[in-house]
C-alpha cells in the first residue's frame, strides 16, 4: 500500500512535470509566431542565399571591342545575352579598345578591371603582332596582367590568336607566347579568338578585317563552351551555376 506522503510526492511531481510541459509549449508557440511574423514581414531569414550575378570583363582590343558596330552587337553584350539564355546569372563587361596592345592592356588594368570582378577573358596580342613587337614584350605583358589579376582573385580566361606563316621568322615565336603563358599559370583557354573570320566577307566589316555582326555570332559559336566551362568555375559566391529550368 502507498503512504499518504508517497502519493503526495507522486502528485506534487506530476503537477510539476505538467507546469514544465506547458513552459516549454509557449516557448515553442511564441518562437512560431515570431518567425510567422517575420515572413509577413519580408525579414526572416532565407534557408538559401542565392548568388549575386558573377561579373566578366572582356579585356580586349577591336576584335571584341564592337569595331564600328552597335555596342549590343559587340562581343560583351552577345556572350552576355548567350549566358543569360542558358541560365547564367552574370554581366560581362566591355573593356575592350581599339588599337590595344598587351602593354595598354596592363597600363589600364585596375582602371577598367574594378573590384568585385570575378573573371576576365583576356584578349590582346593581334595588334602586338601587327606592330612587330618584340614576342617577349608580349609575353611579358601577358604575364603582368595574369599576375596581377591573380593577386586580386580574379580568374582569367585566355583568349589567343594565331597568325599564318607568312615565311617571317619570328611568327612561330609569337604564336607559341599564348599556349606558354597559359600552361604557365594554368590558365583555361581558347587558342584563337579570330580563327576563321577572315576566311568569310561576311564575317568582316567593309575593312575586310573586323568582326560583323555575324563574325561576333560566328566567334562566340566558337568560344562559348570555353566561357561556360569557365564560369563554372568561378567563386561560390557569384551565382555563375546555370539556374534550373523554371527557376527566377
Amino acid at each position: 500500500m502507498y503512504s499518504g506522503d508517497a502519493v503526495s510526492k507522486g502528485l506534487r511531481k506530476r503537477a510539476s512535470q505538467a507546469r514544465q510541459e506547458v513552459r516549454s509549449r509557449k516557448r515553442w508557440i511564441l518562437a512560431a509566431l515570431v518567425l510567422l511574423g517575420a515572413v509577413c514581414a519580408g525579414t526572416a531569414p532565407s534557408l538559401a542565399q542565392p548568388g549575386r550575378p558573377a561579373r566578366l570583363v572582356v579585356l580586349g582590343d577591336s576584335l571584341s571591342a564592337g569595331y564600328l558596330l552597335p555596342q549590343a552587337e559587340a562581343f560583351p553584350a552577345v556572350l552576355e545575352q548567350a549566358l543569360l539564355q542558358r541560365g547564367y546569372s552574370v554581366s560581362v563587361a566591355n573593356a575592350a579598345v581599339s588599337g590595344d596592345t598587351t602593354s595598354g592592356g596592363l597600363a589600364r588594368l585596375d582602371r577598367d578591371v574594378p573590384d568585385g570582378t570575378d573573371g576576365v577573358i583576356l584578349q590582346l596580342g593581334a595588334n602586338d603582332r601587327l606592330r612587330r613587337v618584340d614576342p617577349e614584350v608580349t609575353r611579358g605583358a601577358l604575364e603582368q596582367i595574369v599576375t596581377r589579376l591573380g593577386s586580386r582573385g580574379i580568374a582569367v580566361l585566355l583568349a589567343g590568336v594565331r597568325f599564318s606563316d607568312e615565311g617571317e621568322g619570328d611568327v612561330a615565336r609569337f604564336n607559341g607566347v599564348f599556349p606558354a603563358v597559359a600552361r604557365r599559370y594554368r590558365l583555361p583557354y581558347y587558342p584563337d579568338f579570330y580563327r576563321g573570320i577572315s576566311t568569310n566577307p561576311r564575317f568582316t566589316i567593309f575593312d575586310g578585317v573586323h568582326p560583323s555582326s555575324e563574325g561576333v555570332r560566328w566567334i562566340l559559336g566558337g568560344i562559348l563552351p570555353s566561357v561556360e566551362r569557365f564560369v563554372r568555375t568561378l567563386p561560390a559566391r557569384a551565382g555563375a551555376r546555370p539556374r534550373q529550368p523554371g527557376s527566377s
